[in-house]
């Protein structure tokens, strides 16, 4: 183990953790590559299930032999930071949750084709840009048996530190890659659903979707919702049923009811 104490927030190696932005961690250290930060040992952990690679760790000094020891035994000869949980809480200006973040080298980004190969029950996720959304989506989405996330490119990643802790690791589970339009999917098979209210939507739980092999799932942005360019290209416009005059769901809550209700039968 190449355990280094740190006494300075400027010591050499620990930038990752503290001064460079989520943008910078993705597109310009070590151009090619990119970082990521995932939070907590549970996580961590999930992350290196799906084969992940660590970087660097942080960790607090009282659990290098507890919570952490799982995670540092099992991530080879790379440094492992650690200092007080005052300290490192300046560093990173926030408190670590159970103490340890990883820093992992981002994968290459995957095709549509390799994410959809085997796939009957996709999400396109249009413009969501809150953390916590993305984080929840994914989250329902591994759990409701959704076999691929596709994101447009105005979306959060999903690699984002929170999204990560939000998903509680569900990012590194289900498939998933950027797309331009939602239009693609079309060249591979899916019939399109948009979720939104409109004078010609059905009814979510119509038979006419759920018979429906092959389906890909479109949310919109939590305020706005669905383009509608979106909505008129959709093969399919669907509602959820609500009472008490409520029109719409936070984003998350909707994807977690859509998930379940076009799941694969």
């Amino acid at each position: 183990m190449a355990i280094i104490e740190i006494t300075s927030l400027n010591h050499p190696g620990v930038e990752i953790f503290s001064t460079l932005t989520e943008a910078q961690l993705r597109k310009e250290y070590e151009p090619g590559q990119g970082i990521f930060i995932a939070e907590s040992p549970k996580v961590i952990n999930v992350a290196l299930n799906a084969g992940y690679t660590p970087v660097a760790l942080l960790c607090e000094q009282r659990h290098i032999e507890g919570d952490a020891s799982e995670i540092i035994a099992r991530c080879g000869e790379i440094p492992i930071y650690t200092g007080n949980r005052e300290l490192l809480a300046r560093l990173t200006g926030y408190t670590l949750t159970r103490g340890v973040l990883c820093a992992m080298q981002r994968p290459e980004e995957k095709s549509i084709e390799e994410v959809c190969r085997n796939a009957n029950r996709i999400v396109i996720i249009e413009g969501v840009v809150d953390t916590t959304n993305i984080g929840a989506i994914f989250r329902s989405a591994a759990a409701l048996g959704i076999d691929a996330v596709l994101l447009t490119r105005n979306s959060c990643d999903p690699l984002n530190r929170r999204a990560v802790r939000v998903s509680m690791g569900s990012v590194f589970l289900v498939p998933w890659t950027w797309i331009d339009s939602a239009s693609q999917l079309k060249e591979h098979g899916f019939s399109t659903v948009a979720m939104a209210l409109t004078d010609n939507s059905v009814s979510i739980d119509s038979p006419v979707l759920t018979e429906i092999p092959k389906l890909a799932i479109i949310m919109g942005t939590e305020g706005d919702g669905l383009p509608q360019n979106t909505i008129e290209q959709a093969d399919y416009v669907a509602r959820i049923p609500m009472s008490h005059n409520v029109d719409s769901l936070n984003v998350a809550a909707a994807a977690a009811v859509a998930f379940w209700e076009l799941r694969k039968r």
